[in-house]
Formats: structure tokens, C-alpha cells, sequence
């Protein structure tokens, strides 16, 4: 706790809460008093709760103007809500939630605003241009990297248009039950990996050859016909590779094909709605549904009014806030897909014995979330305030425009994973513990939202959100930076911290079938 003497300061999200969160940094002391009089009782840590009223054993904690939970025992007016003084509410019954389309206040468009991209023969756009190497087997894996770090040192300098060279490498193609109900999840994800905006549009693929995971099945009907002769995909068991030098020497040869192709390429003017933004928040404490989350999604609905792709995700994590997003659905079937979503991971926790309880993390706890129902209404704020305009499951690729619920859990990797197999060319990532979080094949924006992280790990954060609770900046004000700031990283223009750090981290699949 801090004995620095300062303003007290507490956050109330909505006039109905009967709680607020501490905002000062290190937390406060008991007998510290506010300005309208209202006095701690007991030691509180920043971002922790505090009770504005009397709340009897069994009374409802109110925050965002929702229920987060009820009272297992007395809490004074001044005292400390903290996650041993409450108990989970149930979910939302899915048969119960709101339907009908949305009729939500029109926004005007966005006009005028473009960044610099490379256009693909497929009408998408990357903001990168990178040679992306897919697998079908974790068995080549190694056989990759090492040609892949080959590449970097020895082809990629005479090729300065292109960006990067990555190895699209995991754990699955083998092993595994191929097709049992549950495996079109990875074996999509790969498929559509493969065709990320950010690799041009093209795939090349190693192969083993005697995996379950053959080339065939994992790429898209469009580019069956390539495997005939392909000069993108090697097969390491074909009988002309004697040795492991030359298996590295032919993905090395089949490479340089494909980076002539790549170099030529070169960065257009292109409109903001060719932007495919993926959100995410990892590392979540309870300012993130209060600063970096609304100001996120503030930057959502700009980038929707200029016509973009905004995608979020995270089943968990918003779970607790259906009704809230089918009474946002541009139409019922929008509505009946966000449902079938939400099921689809209940039976999924409920088949492995668990539920929506294992999240938040011990970290999200220690930040004030106490509980999944409160980090999901913070969650939610990164989606705006808009009509969502569709649904994708995992590792489907998005088609339309405007404000999308794609499908995944709510880990970090497994979610950014996805999202790039959904087309994602750009990451907004919020956090309020921090975390070093990062991806090869699209740039991430880090936004904290609390100011003592964005000191602390001044070189590892992009944008910090904190200013909001301090009064200093406005949603709006941080929401029109992250949304600039969209745009110069994707004009190449700007580099995030994580990319200037070459922090990124290893695709993860999510797979729920079974591994033989």
C-alpha cells in the first residue's frame, strides 16, 4: 500500500454498480477518506473493489451494471470485495437470450482514411509481406526451423521488399484421430494459416509423406491442381532427398522461387476496409474493461465505420454477456450463430469436467477480476458499442465485413492462432498485468490500461490506456490513437514494440479431437 499522501481516487463504471475499483497506484490504506466522505475500512489494493454501500450476507455486487456475484458474508460499506466474499452467479440460459436484429443508433461512415498495403491476387490485402512456410506434420518441424534460420541468413538479404521468412510449425498431423468428429479445427486452421493476407496469398508446404495429414486435405480445393508438379510444396521422403542436406537444400531452392515472387511486390494505397483487425486481451486486470478495453473499442467502431473487419473473440470471455451481444445482432440467424457458439463450448468444458469457474487466472485475480462475470463484461467492451454483423467458428476464414464473433478459446496463443486462420492482418492486444506477447505473422499493438505497467515496461507497450482513469485523456481520445496507429503499423510506417524486440510466439492449434 502507498504512503505517498494523494487524492483517493475510485472508478464507478454505471450508475447502478455498488462497487468501485481503487485507481491509485499501489492501492490505499484503511481510514483513507474521499472527498464525498466515503471511508476504507480496511487496507484495498489498486484495481481491487470496494463496497460503496452496506451489503449483507447474500446481497447481489453490482458492477457494470450487472450482477458479478452475491455476498457469502456481511461486507461493511468502505470494506474490501475481493474473491473469497463472493459466489459465481449462473451463466445466462441460452434458450432465454434476446433476439430480434439490432436497431442500434446509425454511425456515419468513416471516410478517407487509407494506409499502405500489399495487395493480393485474391482481393485481400497484407500489411506484411512475408514468405510463409506451412507444415502438415509436427515431424518436419525441426527440419523447418533450421532451413528457415538458412533463409533468413543467406536468401532473404537479396530480397529487401520481402519482410520475413517464418515457419508455420506445430504439433498435430499425425497421431491423431484425422477424421473424428472435432479435427476439421486444426486441419482448417492450417488451410487457411497458409493463406494469411500477410503471406501473399500463396502457400508452400513441407511434407513428410506418410502422415495422416497429407497436402491434399490440408489445402484449400483451389489449389489442389499445384500439387501436380508444385514448385511450393516438398515432400522430405521423396527418393531424391539422400540427406538431410538435401532436404534443406530443396525447401531452400523451392523458398527462393517463392521470394522472386514475393519481391516484386510492393506496398499501395489502400482504404481502411481493407483491414482485417483481430482484438484480444491477455493478462487482464480489472482497469482493462475500463480504459484499454473501451478505448479499444472505440477504435472498433471507427475502423467499422470505415468499413474494415473487426474481429473478437474468446468464447469464455464472453460468455456471461450473450444476451448482451444477440440483443446486437444484425439479424437473427447473427443471433442464432452466436448461440450455437456458445453452446458449442459449454458441452466443450463439460465434456472435459470443467467449466466457465477455471477462468479468470490467479494473475486476473490479483489485478481486482474476481471472477469470469466481471472479466467478461470487460471483455465484451472491446467489440464497441455496433451492430455484429456475423459469426465465424474456430479457424474459419472471415468473408465479411464489419464487426465479426470469431470463435476461440480464450487463451492467448490458441486465439491469435485463429484469428490469423481467419484473415487477421492486424492485433490489437490489451493487458493490464502485461505480458511480452507477440506474433511473426501480423503486427500487435499492445495497449495497457494502467499507466504504473506502462512505465514499468515502457519498452514492451505501445499505448497506454491508464490516462483514462486518471482523468488525463478521454475513451475517445486514446480510441482515435490506437485507430491511427492502426493504421501507420500497417502502413509499415511504424514498428510495434514487440516486433522491434522480435517477440514472437509459436503457433497453437486448437485441437478437440482425440490424439491416438
Amino acid at each position: 500500500m502507498t504512503d505517498t499522501p494523494t487524492r483517493p481516487l475510485r472508478i464507478v463504471v454505471h450508475p447502478d454498480d455498488n462497487v468501485a475499483i481503487i485507481v491509485n497506484e499501489g492501492g490505499l490504506r484503511a481510514g483513507t477518506v474521499f472527498e464525498d466522505g466515503l471511508t476504507l475500512t480496511e487496507d484495498i489494493p489498486e484495481a481491487h473493489k470496494i463496497a460503496l454501500v452496506d451489503l449483507p450476507r447474500g446481497s447481489r455486487v453490482i458492477r457494470y451494471g450487472v450482477t458479478i456475484g452475491a455476498t457469502n458474508a456481511d461486507i461493511p460499506c468502505g470494506a474490501w470485495v475481493h474473491e473469497g466474499l463472493l459466489e459465481l452467479p449462473p451463466a445466462p440460459e441460452l434458450s432465454e437470450v434476446p433476439f430480434g436484429g439490432a436497431v442500434l443508433p446509425a454511425q456515419e461512415p468513416l471516410k478517407g482514411f487509407t494506409f499502405e498495403g500489399f495487395r493480393n491476387d485474391d482481393g485481400t490485402v497484407g500489411t506484411r509481406n512475408i514468405l510463409g512456410i506451412s507444415t502438415t506434420v509436427q515431424c518436419v518441424a525441426a527440419t523447418v526451423d533450421f532451413a528457415v534460420k538458412r533463409i533468413k541468413a543467406e536468401l532473404l538479404p537479396k530480397y529487401p521488399n520481402v519482410d520475413d521468412v517464418i515457419g508455420i510449425t506445430h504439433i498435430y498431423g499425425c497421431g491423431v484421430a484425422i477424421n473424428a468428429p472435432g479435427s476439421e479445427i486444426p486441419i482448417r486452421t492450417l488451410r487457411n494459416l497458409s493463406l494469411n493476407p500477410n503471406l501473399g496469398g500463396a502457400p508452400m508446404v513441407v511434407s513428410l509423406g506418410c502422415e495422416k495429414l497429407q497436402p491434399a486435405q490440408m489445402l484449400p480445393a483451389s489449389t489442389l491442381p499445384i500439387l501436380q508438379g508444385s514448385p511450393y510444396v516438398v515432400r522430405l521422403q521423396d527418393e531424391e532427398h539422400t540427406s538431410f542436406g538435401e532436404m534443406v537444400a530443396a525447401i531452400m531452392e523451392l523458398a527462393e522461387k517463392r521470394l522472386i515472387e514475393l519481391d516484386k511486390r510492393r506496398r499501395v494505397t489502400c482504404p481502411a476496409s481493407d483491414l482485417v483487425v483481430g482484438l484480444q486481451c491477455g493478462g487482464s486486470d480489472a482497469f482493462s474493461g475500463v480504459t484499454a478495453n473501451p478505448a479499444v473499442g472505440f477504435a472498433t467502431d471507427l475502423l467499422v465505420r470505415a468499413g474494415a473487419t473487426v474481429m473478437f473473440s474468446e468464447v469464455t470471455e464472453v460468455r456471461d454477456g450473450i444476451h448482451l451481444l444477440t440483443a446486437r445482432a444484425a439479424e437473427d440467424e447473427v443471433a442464432r450463430d452466436l448461440v450455437r457458439e456458445m453452446q458449442w463450448y459449454d458441452d466443450y468444458l463439460a465434456h472435459g469436467g470443467v467449466d466457465r469457474s477455471a477462468n479468470p487466472s490467479p494473475g486476473n485475480k490479483k489485478g481486482g477480476l474476481n471472477n469470469i462475470v466481471e472479466k467478461a463484461m470487460g471483455s465484451i467492451a472491446k467489440s464497441g458499442i455496433g451492430t455484429i454483423h456475423g459469426v465465424s467458428g474456430h479457424g474459419e476464414r472471415v468473408t465479411k465485413k464489419g464487426l465479426i464473433f470469431a470463435a476461440t478459446p480464450a487463451s492467448d496463443f490458441v486465439c491469435g492462432t485463429l484469428q490469423l486462420a481467419a484473415g487477421m492482418n492486424m492485433h490489437v492486444f490489451t493487458t493490464g498485468r502485461g505480458t511480452p506477447y507477440g506474433l511473426a505473422m501480423a503486427p500487435v499493438i499492445k495497449v495497457t490500461s494502467r499507466t504504473s505497467l506502462a512505465k514499468r515496461w515502457s519498452d514492451l507497450i505501445d499505448i497506454n490506456a491508464g490516462t483514462i482513469a486518471t482523468g488525463d485523456q478521454t475513451i475517445e481520445q486514446v480510441g482515435w490513437e490506437i485507430f491511427h496507429m492502426i493504421l501507420e503499423v500497417a502502413s509499415g510506417r511504424q514498428q510495434t514494440c514487440a516486433d522491434r524486440w522480435g517477440l514472437h510466439n509459436e503457433f497453437a492449434l486448437f485441437n478437440p479431437a482425440p490424439i491416438t
